[in-house]
């Protein structure tokens, strides 16, 4: 056995020597006509489930019955302990870990002896009876094992776990093996997903898929990944975001619609951001954002009870409780809260409005217009002190510019932005569904460009000429999945909840 206190020369050896000694053991299994990778083995349940059924048949029976359950279960072999005549290993499926009884009289001669062919890591299948051992540890006192797939590689720091971050992220084989816990966080980002989907299609919501590469990048202030199409020798941008696409739909005569899948950005890499994330959007005709705000947090608590069961969590050593209504503050408010500024009269003095965020100690550059700037006030000085749930809306025109103008205050937009645990999570509009004001907008963002701001918006024609077919009224909704696994999982990097992260090349 490899990496056990029976083997000390063995856990000394180089990798390379490890991994000749495996391959010599894997041609011992080939010459007794034992192939040592095999096309199949049947189960008949999963770890877990022979426990429950053994506890429950051994109540059943009462005190002293040794209760009859026998069971065929297959797993990972990650720990091996030898005692002569009697040895022990643990096997570790996708469900849990059940101790192996490895005995001589049960399994025969030759079999007992070939144990020493097996190595941690391997792949294994084992048939025999459960039951509880002096010490109290419920076991399979196998009758038989076979070989299932001989790992050639010994498992990261003798199964005790895999530290360096760099490496989980790299090799999140080798994470999933030997951290438990990661394969418990993808399950719950998988029930999270599902719980949201799950939610949308009972309130009539169709799912959608629209295009991953777009002709003109459009959707979000972001800059895009440009590829190039041979046969049609011309440059296309992996999506931004779907929703120039989604609302083309609504005007088709959808009511309702959302889409899961990826978004590209050519952005920076931080513990909230990565190249390649998932977004969950929706857009519904005939609501606008203050009706989709409700729905929004109907949404988010239907997620968390689903995932967590029940609606209070912590994250990063703060307790969040997600009970409706969630906090609701405009903008400008909470920059006055939290930041102790008011940037709301500024809005035709850009320069008084820099100087003012310059003065708690914001950073601004030369191209930030006017929204620009209550945006980088928001993120530094108001965002950090939102953990309970809370909505911020009635954004500045310039950062919004596919949102409707608010009706009563033309500067600003009917847009809301939700934020748990010092996270955005959400950013949902009323939609623009004027054409002639969203060429306008479009044309505002190019110049936006021309002063140096590459994350600006494309004018788009053929998403005007769609609006000019006529669009209803709409609200809509992008929220972030993966910052959303992170909330649900206690996890303070985007990395740890994208199962393969984008890294630096080594």
């Amino acid at each position: 056995m490899d990496e056990t206190k029976d083997n000390p020369k063995e856990t000394t050896s180089t990798e390379d020597e490890l991994r000749q000694n495996r391959i010599a053991k894997m041609e011992r299994f080939r010459e007794r006509g034992d192939e040592p990778y095999k096309y199949t083995f049947d189960r008949s349940s999963v770890i877990t489930t022979a426990l429950a059924a053994f506890e429950a048949a051994e109540a059943a029976a009462g005190e002293g019955v040794e209760p009859d359950v026998p069971v065929r279960l297959a797993g990972r072999m990650t720990a091996f302990r030898s005692g002569g005549k009697v040895s022990f290993a643990d096997l570790r499926d996708e469900t849990g870990k059940i101790q192996l009884f490895l005995k001589l009289d049960l399994l025969g001669d030759d079999p007992y002896a070939q144990l020493k062919d097996l190595d941690i890591g391997d792949f294994v299948g084992v048939a025999g009876n459960v039951f509880r051992t002096r010490r109290g540890e419920i076991s399979v006192r196998c009758e038989s094992y076979s070989l299932l797939s001989k790992s050639l590689r010994p498992l990261p720091e003798k199964y005790h776990g895999l530290t360096d971050t760099e490496t989980r992220y790299r090799k999140r084989y080798l994470d999933l093996v030997a951290n438990p816990d990661v394969m418990e966080t993808f399950r719950k980002r998988a029930q999270m997903v599902s719980a949201m989907r799950g939610f949308l299609t009972d309130k009539g919501y169709l799912e959608v898929e629209t295009p991953m590469m777009h002709a003109i990048p459009g959707g979000a202030t972001a800059r895009p990944f440009i590829t190039h199409h041979n046969t049609y020798d011309r440059e296309l941008y992996l999506r931004v975001a779907p929703e120039l696409y989604l609302k083309r739909l609504i005007v088709g005569g959808f009511h309702g619609v959302f889409e899961i899948n990826r978004n590209f950005r050519n952005e920076g890499v931080d513990a909230r951001h990565n190249p390649e994330f998932t977004m969950m959007e929706l857009y519904v005709a005939y609501q606008d954002y203050m009706s989709l705000m409700d729905e929004t947090e109907e949404l988010f608590v239907h997620m968390v009870e689903q995932t967590l069961d029940g609606t209070s969590f912590e994250y990063q050593g703060d307790a969040i409780e997600v009970k409706r209504p969630w906090k609701r503050l405009t903008l400008f408010d909470a920059i006055r809260e939290y930041a102790g500024i008011d940037l709301e009269p500024l809005r035709e003095d850009r320069e008084a409005a820099a100087k003012l965020a310059k003065s708690v100690g914001c950073s601004v550059e030369d191209h930030m217009g006017y929204g620009k700037i209550v945006d980088e006030v928001m993120s530094e000085k108001v965002q950090p002190n939102l953990i309970q749930p809370t909505f911020l809306y009635d954004y500045p025109l310039e950062i919004s510019p596919l949102a409707k103008r608010k009706r009563d205050d033309p500067d600003l937009t009917e847009r809301f932005q939700g934020f748990i645990g010092r996270l955005e999570l959400c950013n949902a509009f009323s939609e623009l569904n004027d054409p002639i004001d969203q060429r306008g907008r479009f044309e505002d963002q190019l110049k936006q460009r021309e002063r140096g701001d590459d994350e600006a918006q494309h004018l788009d024609e053929d998403y005007i000429e769609a609006l000019e077919v006529g669009m209803p009224p709409t609200a809509g909704i992008g929220i972030g999945v993966d910052r959303l696994a992170m909330l649900l999982t206690d996890s303070a990097s985007i990395r740890d909840v994208i199962i393969f992260p984008q890294l630096r090349t080594v």
